[in-house]
């Protein structure tokens, strides 16, 4: 599987480059924000398999990449409805995410409203996984406490949950607080 690619790119359409590596030319489809100069470009690749054609997504950030995949895996997004998704945005997504707003989706070519609720349905519990996003406005007390308890074995979103339900008081109280809290589950 590729991963990534790293070559001298030439726009072939809108959507979709040729990337120039050791002579071999590979078709790339990306976002439109995808700045195109006359430097090398790295993208981060998702390789799409299908009966009939293997295609090539790139991203030029890994958090780019991620949401890429949360949201292609939800059943009725092809690869082609999540590029023009991408097109908005990581931010405005997430945001659009957080806040349940279906028509930021539904002004997306492809996508009516029954999708429009499936994916934020099936991304706003995922999207603690984007933690280099970094959209969660957490205090860096917080985000040390959270970190503590992700090394502890927690997954992310539990550690905010059970920090939520924490007595206040300095880090060490939160932390035990959410310890506790942790093993009453």
């Amino acid at each position: 599987m590729i991963a990534r690619l790293i070559g001298k790119p030439e726009r072939l359409t809108p959507d979709a480059i040729i990337v120039d590596i050791g002579g071999v030319g590979y078709k790339v489809f990306v976002t439109a924000g995808t700045p195109i100069g006359d430097g090398l470009i790295t993208l981060f690749i998702h390789t799409h398999v299908r009966e009939d054609a293997l295609d090539l997504y790139g991203f030029v950030t890994r958090e780019e990449l991620q949401l890429f995949k949360l949201v292609i895996n939800i059943s009725g997004i092809g690869p082609r409805t999540g590029m023009l998704l991408l097109n908005q945005g990581v931010g405005a997504i997430t945001s659009a995410v957080s806040k349940a707003d279906v028509d930021f989706f539904t002004s997306i070519p492809r996508l009516g409203k029954k999708n429009a609720q499936k994916i934020i349905i099936e991304l706003k519990p995922k999207l603690g996984d984007l933690t280099a996003l970094d959209l969660t406005g957490d205090s860096s007390e917080t985000k040390d406490a959270i970190n503590a308890l992700v090394n502890l074995g927690f997954k992310p979103r539990e550690a905010r949950e059970a920090l939520r339900q924490a007595e206040d008081g300095d880090l060490d109280l939160r932390i035990k607080s959410a310890l506790k809290n942790l093993g009453r589950k």
